[in-house]
């Protein structure tokens, strides 16, 4: 399971967040022209894109079960948050 004590850490929670938007910023050039939403493992750079946030995170649920990863929507990358993968 994969730990929910992030939920209550605001410092873990903004690291992850920092980690993740560094993340993005990284690969955001690979991503132009794609549509949907991208799933990041922040630690290792690998990312998953998905037409949906549910086929983003199925993709990504094959390489990391039950682990936190940065989901972000390519058309509005405000619209992103860190969410374990089910």
């Amino acid at each position: 399971m994969a730990d929910v004590s992030m939920y209550k850490d605001k410092e873990k929670w903004n690291a992850f967040v920092a980690k993740g938007k560094a993340a993005f910023e990284r690969i955001r050039g690979e991503l132009v022209g794609q549509q949907g939403v991208v799933a990041i493992e922040p630690e290792s750079g690998d990312y998953f894109v998905g037409a949906t946030l549910g086929k983003a995170n199925a993709l990504a649920f094959q390489k990391y079960p039950d682990q936190w990863l940065y989901f972000v929507r390519l058309d509005n990358p405000d619209a992103a948050m860190p969410l374990p993968t089910w």
